[in-house]
């Protein structure tokens, strides 16, 4: 069994009583010790920002050419903290039970309450660096509903949270980097973890501008790489996105937690046929007033405008109504697959749900007439008030939608449909944030530890920014406190030696296959597999032939890619070879822990193990914990086990009714 480190003590007093009882390393042996950060999203930039603001020496990579590219800019509809502005019975603990709860009861607790903990400084974090959060008419900052909660506790910048957020990150990044105390390396992608006397010691970088191989060193290394729904290939992630660092790690002696733990997001825009690289997402802040429905009548090919309202099923409302439209991603996602495999679904490809917001609109512009007291206006004119309104609070949702599919969301109701979004699993860590291997760290989407089973829409930002802001300048001084008298290793050390040579065969290997078929043609083969058989629903069958399917994959892979180019200059398609290599073998060990897992839980649907409602069926005797995957050889990996024990969210089964 793992040990996660957890402090002691009452759930409450945990944080505080770790923070108390640290180690700490003076000011003047900070400025001794190097760190290495990967990845410059929401959790590495805020991480880089406050170790450089401590006085370490940091080293900052991203394989973009600025952090501000990082995919965490592609949020859209806010991010969690408990700070009850709305006086509507929020608190730490109620933030605290929404996320286990909403984790399915397989996230552990001492890491949620401690994220509840610090989610309110996060606000003021926030708001002193000047991000413009939306404000109500007097001035305080306003909340809107995310699914899984009946409190508004999501802090939001119009649809574009994630940006505003990582502005607000990259300007403490930049600030550390104008001061000397970071060092940023643009367009360098981490190949490879060095390991020195069993500890993490730096890492191997390919600049992607030269081809050139790099070795960074590092007292400690933190990985903030972000997650692997690319693996999918049609995702809501950026292209670029990827788990080759976190892999790399795993190789390395990291294990990796819940790998097949999968957030499938119900509002994303329809598949739209074959040429599609990636999808698009409508954020679910939409659901707070959008209402979700499809006909009463199978097939029915009628415009939306032109079903009557009695002839709609408003089938969340319907099933769950102490939530409604509101419900967790992972339950809204089943029940429209639910509906379409029925019969029911609409557009073209019968693939899709409306999103509608004509109920919005009249409600909103009914009240405009009353807040203005004006009389005597037409219908029309009523309904241009509520527009106005809705555009205010979702205007650049509408607009991406628009320019998206040719239709004004306005006047006809959206299409959605469930998309790969978010990755629960990533690699273990315990309560300091360190994985398996000592003085490597893991933040933010890339580490599995906070959402369980399924993450709670605006939790993602909200782990980030804990994590990098608050967490870590605590966590990682307990390592380094030890460490100081430890001088910079020579990058012609023999482990750096040994670890470029291998990052250059395994590149040369690959160049030199010649083969006929692309990169893409790769990728897209593993993601109908993965999507087939370890999407949205799962069973035995389909994850034994998925996990025969992927091994057969990595072998013609290996023997017929073809990468044009050269290695000593700027290859995108080496790159997205490297990544995709990796993604394959990721493939295989997501199949491999579902397979294991024999019980449904959050995103994770066993159709062997649901209720007669068709609901996800936990087997907590038996699986209530944390699956903590080693890598052994190719094609073999050993499971361990991290038991969640439950002292105040006992779980019960989940119930949205």
């Amino acid at each position: 069994m793992l040990n996660s480190k957890t402090p002691a003590g009452p759930l409450e007093q945990k944080w505080t009583e770790f923070k108390g009882h640290c180690k700490l390393v003076n000011p003047a042996n900070k400025r001794k010790l190097e760190i290495v950060v990967v990845g410059t999203g929401l959790a590495g930039a805020s991480a880089a920002a406050a170790l450089g603001e401590l006085g370490y020496k940091v080293k900052a990579f991203c394989f973009q050419d600025s952090p501000r590219r990082a995919h965490s800019i592609a949020a859209q509809g806010g991010i969690n903290a408990a700070k009850n502005y709305q006086n509507d019975g929020d608190s730490v603990f109620r933030l605290f039970y929404d996320t286990i709860k909403g984790g399915d009861y397989r996230a552990r607790e001492s890491n949620v309450h401690r994220l509840a903990e610090v989610s309110t400084s996060i606000i003021d974090q926030c708001v002193a660096q000047g991000v413009p959060f939306a404000r109500e008419y007097g001035g305080l900052l306003s909340n809107r509903s995310f699914g899984g909660t009946q409190v508004q506790r999501t802090f939001y910048a119009a649809g574009q949270t994630g940006q505003q957020l990582l502005i607000g990150a990259y300007q403490a990044l930049e600030r550390q980097v104008a001061l000397g105390n970071v060092t940023m390396y643009a367009r360098h992608e981490m190949l490879e973890v060095v390991i020195v006397d069993g500890k993490a010691r730096g890492i191997i970088a390919r600049n992607l501008v030269t081809g050139e191989l790099e070795r960074h060193f590092g007292h400690s290394v933190l990985l903030c790489s972000g997650g692997y729904g690319n693996v999918f290939y049609l995702s809501t992630n950026a292209m670029g996105c990827n788990v080759t660092a976190a892999w790399k790690a795993h190789k390395k002696g990291a294990y990796f937690g819940n790998p097949c733990f999968t957030q499938i997001h119900p509002t994303c825009i329809p598949v739209s046929g074959d040429h599609q690289s990636k999808l698009t997402l409508m954020s679910e802040s939409l659901r707070n007033d959008g209402r979700i429905w499809v006909p009463k009548k199978q097939g029915d090919a009628r415009r939306p405008n032109e079903i009557p309202e009695e002839e709609r099923d408003y089938y969340l409302e319907r099933r769950y109504p102490a939530f409604g439209n509101l419900v967790p991603r992972d339950v809204a996602s089943r029940a429209a697959k639910e509906r379409c495999d029925a019969g029911y679904g609409v557009g073209t490809s019968r693939q899709a749900v409306y999103l509608d917001y004509a109920d919005a609109i009249q409600r909103y512009g009914k009240g405009e007439v009353n807040k203005r007291n004006l009389q005597g206006l037409s219908a029309a004119e009523v309904t241009q008030l509520g527009k106005d309104v809705v555009k205010e609070k979702y205007g650049n949702l509408f607009d991406m939608y628009e320019k998206i599919t040719g239709e004004n969301p306005y006047e006809i109701p959206m299409r959605i449909y469930p998309a790969v979004h978010y990755t629960m699993g990533g690699l273990w860590v315990d309560y300091e944030l360190m994985t398996t291997v000592p003085g490597l760290y893991c933040l933010g989407e890339a580490n599995f530890s906070d959402h369980g089973a399924n993450r709670l829409g605006a939790s993602a930002l909200m782990q980030g920014l804990a994590d990098g802001y608050f967490v870590i300048p605590y966590t990682i001084g307990n390592y380094l406190a030890d460490d100081i008298m430890t001088k910079a290793i020579p990058e012609d050390h023999p482990a750096f030696v040994e670890a470029e040579k291998s990052v250059s065969d395994r590149i040369s290997q690959l160049m030199n296959i010649k083969g006929k078929q692309t990169v893409e043609s790769f990728h897209k083969r593993l993601g109908k597999i993965m999507w087939d058989k370890c999407g949205m629903a799962r069973n035995e069958k389909g994850l034994k032939e998925a996990i025969v399917e992927i091994q057969q994959l990595k072998k013609e892979f290996w023997s017929d890619v073809k990468i044009p180019g050269v290695v000593n200059e700027m290859n995108p398609e080496l790159d997205k070879a490297n990544r995709v290599a990796d993604f394959i073998e990721l493939g295989e060990l997501m199949c491999l822990d579902a397979l294991n897992r024999r019980e449904s839980c959050g995103g994770h649907f066993r159709e062997e193990s649901q209720t007669e409602e068709g609901e996800a069926k936990r087997n907590d005797a038996e699986f209530s914990y944390v699956s903590a995957w080693e890598y052994k050889a190719e094609h073999e990996w050993q499971l361990h086990k991290e038991d969640l024990n439950f002292e105040v969210a006992k779980p019960t089964q989940r119930s949205y009714k």
